[in-house]
């Protein structure tokens, strides 16, 4: 019958606050895709969402703390790690997630990171990686590709960006992964995974941002960045950590997958 309601409720109505929605993300913009990622997760994690505490920074990710009906703070730019950790450790029994973008995690925050990281803070980090300051016009930002173009980089950027999945490695991190926006299922099972992982966790999340990034840069709108994701990435858990460079004005694959789950740091030798 036509009009016939077929449920009464979405089963992640009690995850977001609908009084703040429709969104304000751009037409094409991952970020929708991957907060319905995040709150499946949480509904599927054995942790209670009373419990659950979300962070985020300044920027377009940081807008996700804003949507979902947790406990949530929107702190400011480049700080969202520092809140998370002070939050922690007020109260241990709290699980606390970072959800931010490149810019406001690395550039500005860049320092925070490393350090809980090298500390094992007990949060979880989930990056969103859009290769630019999205927000504020479409800067190039600290994951900018060398060459890409921006309103700040009109030759090219000439800095090489970082490889977060190698730096989280380096830096001890007991859960690293990164999938994109297209890979939903594997994206959400990779965010309980890190939610059941003690000490520090980290994902990136590769975004599109058809306004910002992907117009200067020759990749068109979100669905045709969605599609060089499914023709370009390959998941290979055991990838070498120098392999996960990414350009996507570029016919080269794009490495995804869990690249650590230790479950527990390694002691140092005494």
């Amino acid at each position: 019958m036509i009009g016939e309601k077929v449920v009464a409720s979405h089963p992640e109505d009690s995850l977001l606050r609908a009084d703040r929605l429709p969104h304000i993300w751009c037409p094409g913009c991952g970020l929708g895709a991957i907060t319905t990622s995040y709150t499946r997760a949480l509904q599927e994690s054995d942790v209670d969402r009373d419990r659950h505490v979300t962070v985020s920074g300044i920027g377009c990710t940081g807008r996700v703390a804003g949507y979902v009906h947790v406990d949530s703070f929107h702190t400011t730019h480049g700080r969202p790690i520092p809140f998370a950790t002070g939050l922690k450790i007020y109260n241990p029994e709290l699980e606390v997630t970072v959800i931010s973008g490149d810019g406001d995690l690395f550039a500005i925050g860049g320092n925070h990171f490393i350090h809980a990281a090298r500390r094992d803070a007990p949060i979880n980090v989930f990056c969103v990686n859009n290769f630019n300051y999205a927000m504020t016009g479409g800067q190039h930002g600290p994951t900018s590709p060398v060459g890409s173009n921006s309103p700040t980089t009109p030759a090219g950027v000439s800095d090489r960006p970082f490889n977060l999945p190698r730096l989280a490695l380096a830096l001890g991190a007991n859960y690293v992964a990164r999938w994109t926006s297209l890979h939903v299922r594997q994206l959400q099972r990779s965010m309980q995974q890190a939610l059941n992982t003690p000490g520090f966790t980290f994902i990136e999340i590769l975004s599109p941002c058809p306004i910002g990034y992907g117009k200067s840069n020759g990749i068109g709108d979100g669905l045709d960045e969605m599609r060089h994701y499914r023709d370009h990435c390959v998941v290979d858990d055991k990838a070498s950590i120098y392999d996960m460079e990414i350009d996507l004005r570029a016919d080269a694959p794009v490495v995804l997958g869990v690249f650590r789950r230790d479950g527990e740091r390694k002691k140092p030798r005494d």
